[in-house]
């Protein structure tokens, strides 16, 4: 009888704390890794980008 206590309790318990059902996510959703790092070179070449697109939203 105090098998069927334990097992009540282990799956109130794993109820309780379970994350929430927005954050769950099978293991086939998970985001995966990207490759590497950006480069100094790809950061300064962004910067420029958005800079340049920003002053085209700014000119308007």
């Amino acid at each position: 009888m105090s098998a069927d206590d334990d097992a009540e309790r282990s799956r109130i318990r794993a109820w309780l704390y379970a994350p929430p059902r927005a954050e769950r996510r099978s293991r086939g959703q998970r985001p995966k890794p990207q490759g590497g790092a950006m480069t100094m070179q790809g950061a300064q070449a962004l910067m420029a980008q958005l800079a340049a697109q920003d002053a085209q939203l700014g000119a308007g």
